[in-house]
């Protein structure tokens, strides 16, 4: 097979590979760039493209006569709209790559990071935080808590998943769904264990929302997001190993196991601190990298790097949405990636049972 890279049903050549790779790059970069300018410029105070991108520019230090001279719009911009926008687009890449990796360890398109717990356990950690009042304190405590709980979910079904020195992948799928169900009991009694005040919030953070992002809390998932995502890349080559088997991956050089724990405490961190500030957000893990390697193929290294750019663009217009969808209100973001991802769930494993002749 040389020169040329099996890819679904047909066979294309390096060159024809690189230019689809080029193309979807840009085009997925140009749609994010677009929504970008869009999303800041819309709301209740309307905002030009031409003053967004003059405000931007001006910050960067490059003259121009578009940058808004009104102070309000400034203040519009810099303290509601870039954080919020900026925030959404970290919070779908990181998710997009967790679930890029969740489907790389596990070899199954339907995977997606719920499936290791760390989002239901961010939600009881952050309902702790809540019914103990702890918010009293800012949206830190509630971040903080929501964090400890995503990754004290997902140690604990890696180290029940664990036996004989080996990390099954079924083992960690089914101990994922028996700690989701735990995780919804623990929540369900923390609801009824808190005042209305109480359910109300933790029913909404559930839902998730970028409202109220600041850039302090732009600025850590920022760092924190930077560093798991150049982990993920550069784990790519052997994720591409491990898709030809454990056993063929192993003589090939793989460390299985160590690589599957790596990979999984990868996604909770991708995962919590993605989730921490702002909420349950649903499928952008299981949606955008099916759809991106539908485009591209199962390279992990280029595929990971369209995740990045198009969970974040998918989750800029899924907020753009949230704001203006419903006037004078702010729809929780959750409901309307549910709404779009749930029913792709659905085509999604018709697809596979149909090419599969059935179930297994």
């Amino acid at each position: 097979m040389t020169g040329t890279l099996q890819e679904g049903p047909t066979r294309l050549g390096r060159h024809d590979l690189r230019r689809r790779r080029a193309l979807v790059y840009a085009a997925t970069g140009a749609l994010l760039a677009f929504g970008v300018v869009l999303s800041a410029g819309v709301g209740q105070l309307p905002i030009g493209p031409y003053e967004v991108l003059g405000s931007l520019a001006r910050a960067l230090g490059v003259p121009n006569t578009w940058a808004p001279t009104d102070p309000l719009i400034e203040q519009t911009l810099w303290q509601i709209r870039f954080p919020r926008v900026v925030m959404s687009a970290l919070v779908g890449a990181l998710l997009a790559a967790a679930g890029a990796v969740m489907q790389a360890i596990f070899a199954n398109p339907l995977a997606e990071p719920g499936v290791v717990g760390v989002s239901s356990g961010a939600a009881v950690g952050a309902a702790a935080a809540i019914t103990l009042g702890l918010t009293a304190s800012g949206s830190w405590a509630v971040a903080v808590f929501a964090f400890l709980g995503g990754l004290a979910a997902t140690l604990v079904v890696y180290a029940t998943a664990r036996a004989q020195g080996r990390t099954e992948s079924v083992t960690v799928i089914l101990t994922g769904i028996a700690v989701n169900a735990f995780a919804g009991a623990a929540l369900a009694g923390l609801m009824f264990a808190g005042d209305t005040a109480s359910r109300e919030q933790i029913v909404f953070w559930q839902l998730g929302s970028m409202n109220g992002s600041r850039w302090g809390e732009v600025a850590l998932v920022a760092t924190v997001g930077a560093v798991g995502a150049v982990v993920a890349v550069s784990l790519a080559r052997r994720y591409d190993l491990l898709a030809l088997g454990d056993r063929t991956a192993g003589h090939l050089g793989v460390r299985v196991e160590r690589l599957r724990v790596v990979s999984i405490l990868l996604v909770a961190l991708l995962t919590g601190v993605a989730v921490a500030f702002v909420g349950i957000i649903a499928f952008v893990g299981l949606v955008v990298p099916h759809i991106m390697r539908m485009l591209l193929g199962p390279a992990n290294r280029a595929l990971l790097c369209a995740c990045l750019l198009g969970g974040a663009a998918v989750l800029v217009y899924a907020d753009l949405l949230a704001r203006t969808v419903v006037p004078s209100a702010d729809l929780p973001i959750g409901i309307l990636t549910s709404l779009v991802g749930g029913p792709f769930f659905y085509w999604l494993i018709r697809r596979n049972r149909r090419r599969a002749g059935g179930w297994a």
